[in-house]
């Protein structure tokens, strides 16, 4: 689905209405009043015996304690987390029960749900309230927001909301890898070994080729001798591609298992979450060439903190789309991964692009929708910091790439100059790379 041009739908209408004429609010009110008081009256008891003329209906209360409860459960479950953390101690992973139920809620059609009525138009005497009550709930800063908050017609237009100019400075260093995201570092280091795994959460991982998908452009190499030379690189057929595609089951609808392989030295990966406050928009981390989209269809699971220690194959299993293409130093590969509540990313380089469709099937076996962007070879050339993609709330990006290592072609050597559970900010470096010989 496709947020972009909303449709601006007057929400609260009755409010909207009253809004628009003079002292129309406070008559609203008193003619609610006297309203709910005859009631009372008629029904042989005073306002005041009925508790209230607003009292909230006892279900309604129940059910606000009741997620209440849930919510502080939840911030109490992340400050144990965050202060194990602070302790060097690391949560493991962990299924329960509730991520097995989480299965078989719609949340797809749950999502689309809550994309209508992000779309709907605010009244503009209500927006700034509105928006200032979710920054001081996710913490955005409304400084940088290019617009008033009167300007933003609705939810989704304030989430994808763009920046004042200068903002975000992009690093000008040319050996150096800029954060495409505004978000929080949940991990990175070098793929190694066989399947070059991505680590979930301690105790689970998935493997990258299951992430971006069959790709001729990812440096795999078949195996690897006990030297650790690589060998020739694996050229599998289109067939056997697809034979071997999915794996379907229950308990993992999609899951490409490929052949057994390597990652050349030098691949890297760096997993950052993006807040529902961060600011949400993607950006090109370096001069790059995008030669492949892909996109796969799939669950909206929660990303959140919780979801990576309970939910087996979480990155892989959500709908997403991947980037995928060569910048000087190689291989590179954006995957924007989404979650509940944010079935909807956008691409600006390819603005038909739609998200979180409704499916036919419950599970279909097919390899993802991929696009080659034209002319075929050449694909399309972003600089640095440009503009690429848009959530339309928080989720997660994976970046895959290739960097300088010491070798006996090259001297040079990247390092990141991240740490995990970092706060990072578009065009801040998450790695540099220098000739180790002029130390």
């Amino acid at each position: 689905m496709k947020f972009w041009g909303s449709h601006r739908v007057p929400i609260f209408p009755h409010l909207y209405y009253v809004s628009k004429r003079p002292h129309g609010f406070t008559s609203f009110i008193k003619r609610l009043q006297t309203g709910t008081q005859a009631q009372a009256s008629c029904n042989g008891g005073s306002s005041s015996s009925r508790g209230g003329s607003f009292m909230v209906p006892g279900a309604t209360a129940a059910t606000l304690l009741m997620l209440g409860a849930l919510h502080a459960r939840r911030l109490y479950d992340d400050k144990k987390v965050e202060e194990a953390r602070e302790k060097g101690i690391e949560s493991e992973f962990q299924p329960d029960v509730k991520a097995s139920f989480l299965r078989l809620l719609p949340l797809c059609t749950i999502s689309r749900c809550w994309g209508y009525l992000a779309c709907a138009e605010i009244p503009v005497w209500l927006r700034p309230h509105v928006y200032r009550a979710w920054a001081q709930a996710f913490h955005s800063n409304l400084e940088e927001a290019a617009l008033p908050l009167e300007g933003y017609a609705s939810l989704r237009e304030f989430f994808v909301r763009t920046l004042k100019e200068g903002c975000r400075p992009i690093d000008p260093d040319t050996q150096c890898l800029v954060s495409p995201v505004d978000g929080t570092v949940l991990r990175y280091g070098e793929l190694k070994g066989a399947g070059a795994m991505i680590e979930q959460v301690k105790g689970f991982s998935y493997s990258v080729s299951s992430l971006l998908g069959a790709s001729p452009f990812l440096p795999m190499v078949a195996e690897v001798d006990t030297d650790g030379e690589r060998s020739e690189p694996e050229n599998s057929s289109t067939e056997n591609s697809k034979k071997s595609w999915w794996r379907v089951s229950l308990a993992s609808p999609k899951c490409w298992d490929p052949l057994p392989a390597c990652p050349v030295k030098g691949l890297f990966y760096c997993v950052i979450y993006l807040n529902p406050g961060d600011y949400h928009r993607i950006h090109s981390p370096a001069d790059w060439n995008i030669l492949v989209r892909r996109h796969f269809s799939g669950h909206l699971f929660p990303m959140n903190e919780r979801a990576t220690r309970t939910i087996r194959n979480l990155y892989i299993e959500n709908e997403r789309v991947v980037l995928e293409g060569l910048w000087p130093e190689g291989f590179m590969a954006i995957a924007a991964v989404g979650a509940t509540n944010i079935g909807s990313i956008e691409l600006l380089i390819e603005p038909e692009l739609r998200t979180n469709q409704p499916r036919k099937k419950l599970l279909q076996a097919e390899p993802p929708e991929e696009r080659l962007y034209e002319p075929e070879g050449v694909g399309m050339m972003l600089k640095k910091g440009d503009e690429v993609a848009a959530f339309n709330m928080g989720s997660t990006v994976v970046l895959v790439f290739q960097a300088p290592v010491v070798n006996k072609d090259s001297s040079s050597e990247f390092k990141f100059c991240i740490r995990r559970g970092d706060k990072i900010r578009v065009g801040e470096a998450l790695g540099r790379w220098q000739d180790s010989s002029s130390n």
